[in-house]
């Protein structure tokens, strides 16, 4: 069988993700972590997307597989994020903003890619872009393949690193939405997904729930316009 394991966070891009994948794969499994992210709306957010999936599209419920969700407090315990600790989001060293998370998607990768061996899995889909980015050097496409080649090296078979969203902005990524699962696909991301830094799920806007004030919401919601314009 024709298997995929998605990188499924609970946020836009990984439900765009993961509906991509239920288009092209027979059967598909779904991966989150919890790394110690200040918030857990994401994580919240997670078994309620699935559970509408399976209910509104009928044509992918049946190729829903099982969901996992895997510890790495590692990155917590390391510290100095904005995203695992309760600190301003502004610019940091290196020039990228104190958001990113170092190591994290070859974190999330390496633990994929185990979980994929041991379900029979070689193909992961995930979410990372280099087109609407904050910088994060884990994004690129060139950090996305060289994990791919240590992976299969290391495990001694192949591993398939998918990312439908690397070449195209957030614009692009609603229009994709659309595409694989009409208004009703655009629908569930604007009301259930959480892309927020802050996870605010108080304040609804035409783009969805968010704080309107972090990079992620601004992100999201100069997409959404230019999808709607």
């Amino acid at each position: 069988m024709n298997s995929a394991l998605v990188l499924f966070s609970g946020g836009q891009d990984s439900t765009i993700c993961l509906a991509w994948a239920l288009a092209r794969f027979d059967r598909v499994e779904t991966v989150g972590f919890d790394y110690g992210q200040r918030h857990a709306s994401e994580l919240e957010a997670r078994p309620r997307i699935l559970a509408r999936l399976a209910r509104e599209f009928p044509a992918w419920a049946g190729k829903l597989g099982s969901d996992h969700l895997l510890p790495l407090d590692t990155l917590k315990a390391i510290g100095g994020s904005a995203l695992t600790e309760n600190m301003k989001i502004e610019m940091g060293a290196h020039g990228l903003p104190n958001t990113f998370v170092p190591g994290r998607n070859v974190m999330f990768l390496t633990a994929a890619a185990a979980l994929g061996y041991r379900r029979g899995i070689a193909d992961l889909v995930g979410g990372m872009c280099e087109t609407d980015f904050s910088g994060y050097p884990d994004c690129r496409d060139e950090t996305v393949q060289a994990t791919a080649k240590a992976l299969a090296l290391g495990l001694g078979q192949g591993v398939r690193i998918h990312t439908p969203l690397m070449w195209i902005d957030k614009a692009a990524t609603w229009a994709l939405g659309k595409e694989l699962g009409g208004q009703a696909l655009v629908d569930l991301v604007l009301e259930d997904t959480v892309t927020c830094y802050e996870g605010d799920r108080t304040h609804r806007h035409d783009w969805g729930y968010g704080c309107g004030q972090c990079p992620s919401c601004k992100l999201r919601a100069d997409g959404y316009a230019k999808f709607i314009a």
